[in-house]
């Protein structure tokens, strides 16, 4: 009893191929959505006390306390009036902004205020914990 069975001598990539095309539309539609914006940090420089100027600065304060309430300036502002405040003060206070946060506020509170800060166009922003 023989049987003349026929070789297998090819292989068919075409599913393969398939997979990778499918992979490679679905990356090129998520790729774009990854680009974020992150912060932009700056690490001062090491100065000799000699060439520290002391120059007087003026800084604009924002400060976070522990139940996301914002005070500029000991002024108490709404999260509704927050980046109208910042924008109207920010020609006063060319040297950028402070924010200081009591160590219980929530973080989504300091973000805000950096957003709203990013929005009025002030770019220099340092943060302090109270």
């Amino acid at each position: 009893m023989s049987k003349n069975r026929d070789t297998f001598n090819e292989i068919n990539i075409t599913p393969l191929t398939d997979i990778f095309l499918v992979l490679l539309i679905i990356m090129m539609v998520i790729a774009p959505m990854l680009d974020q914006q992150g912060l932009n940090l700056t690490v001062p420089e090491n100065v000799a006390e000699e060439q520290v100027k002391n120059t007087e600065t003026k800084i604009m304060t924002i400060m976070v306390s522990s139940d996301d309430r914002f005070y500029l300036d000991g002024e108490e502002i709404t999260v509704d009036n927050l980046e109208n405040s910042i924008k109207a003060q920010a020609k006063n206070y060319p040297d950028g902004l402070l924010i200081k946060t009591d160590s219980d506020s929530s973080h989504g509170a300091m973000v805000k205020v950096m957003d709203s800060a990013r929005n009025s166009g002030i770019t220099s922003i340092s943060i302090d914990e109270i």
